[in-house]
């Protein structure tokens, strides 16, 4: 009767075990973001992007059936607590997958640590650095910086711009993007006769601009940097009287860099994904449909500008989704899906990754761009 009664009670208990409610059918994500801090305007709309989309995936029945749980960390940029959030989620809340982080530095910091746990990465930061040399559970959605700073140094022949001074960000970002800008130049003709490297919190760029100034030799400046140096440094060229073109990075595609630049952002040449000028695109374009629906989803719910930053996001969700419909809630059938994809129209391109390219894009995801009347338009001259 006593091993009966054992046998009966390891049975409830067993029938118990199965009958309490567990999450079966949820697929963990987590985002690594700046959703706050001096890359807020990277971050934030990133962040925003990702709940708009969750909510939608979730809405029309999840992935297979499955229920996606985004979980976002605030990094506040900071490559310190990229790190914690990274071990955060991959050992205690056991994500499929990484989305971010919103800047290259907090991406270099945790792109090894990612690796050594097989966990998908799918990053927001632009440096190519982030995937050259190519680690084999780690992406990124921007352009690569190299094709930025040679569709710049294109323009700029076409201009007949011989030579310039480079501006960079102490960043993760400005560093790779003045490593890009020095290496590339000789091959277009362009000599960098002033280089100057600032604080990411400087808040007052007018002696670096009276430094760069006084070299008469000085044809055109590029500014590199995703801080509020984007709005700093045209203003204080204004103030200056200096007037010669000057070029931003990629980073530059938020209009609220615009806003806070005011009457100086005028002019400003920089290269960008089509986003910023989705409405203008042919009807056979084949991202327009998808720039012009992301667009109008998030500007109706959020109630302000879509941005590439926010693209960034889009892009990096939708890629990892499509790859969890192929490879399900397994972190190394899901990095085979997206090494494997071609031909995904996103918004900052048509993706096709390889083994050897764990960006996807070419040369030709860029446009270059202006600021007009307080606007971006394509840059046409």
């Amino acid at each position: 009767m006593e091993k009966f009664a054992t046998k009966l009670l390891m049975a409830v208990v067993a029938v118990s075990l199965f009958a309490i409610p567990v999450k079966a059918g949820t697929i963990k994500v987590g985002a690594i973001l700046a959703a706050t801090g001096p890359a807020s305007f990277l971050g934030g709309p990133e962040a925003r992007t990702l709940e708009m989309l969750v909510e939608e995936v979730n809405a029309k029945g999840g992935i297979n059936g499955n229920r996606i749980e985004l979980i976002i960390k605030d990094s506040a940029a900071s490559p310190e607590k990229a790190i914690s959030f990274t071990k955060q989620l991959i050992e205690e809340e056991k994500v499929l997958a990484i989305i971010g982080p919103s800047t290259s530095g907090e991406t270099m910091k945790i792109k090894n640590i990612c690796e050594q746990a097989k966990t998908p990465l799918l990053s927001c930061g632009a440096a190519e650095v982030i995937v050259n040399p190519v680690a084999s559970y780690v992406f990124k959605t921007p352009q690569k910086d190299s094709f930025a700073v040679k569709k710049i140094y294109m323009e700029m022949n076409k201009m007949g711009i011989k030579k310039i001074a480079v501006l960079a960000g102490n960043t993760g970002f400005g560093k790779a993007g003045k490593g890009q800008l020095l290496k590339i130049a000789p091959e277009f003709g362009i000599e960098v006769v002033e280089v100057e490297v600032y604080d990411k919190r400087s808040n007052d760029l007018s002696a670096v601009v009276a430094k760069i100034k006084a070299n008469k030799d000085v044809q055109a400046v590029i500014n590199w940097s995703i801080v509020p140096a984007q709005a700093i440094v045209p203003k204080n060229m204004r103030q200056a009287g200096w007037d010669v073109p000057l070029f931003q990075s990629h980073g530059f595609g938020n209009i609220k860099y615009v806003e806070a630049a005011g009457a100086a952002a005028e002019g400003i040449i920089f290269p960008a994904g089509r986003l910023l000028i989705a409405d203008t695109l042919p009807a056979g374009n084949p991202q327009k449909e998808i720039l012009m629906n992301y667009i109008k989803n998030y500007e109706a719910k959020f109630k302000e500008p879509a941005s590439t930053f926010g693209g960034h996001a889009y892009d990096a969700f939708t890629i990892l989704m499509a790859a969890i419909a192929e490879g399900g809630n397994d972190r190394d059938k899901v990095r085979s899906a997206i090494e494997n994809m071609k031909n995904f129209a996103g918004t900052g391109g048509v993706f096709s990754f390889s083994r050897e390219d764990h960006n996807g894009l070419d040369i030709d995801a860029f446009q270059m761009m202006t600021v007009k009347n307080g606007k971006f338009v394509a840059y046409d001259k």
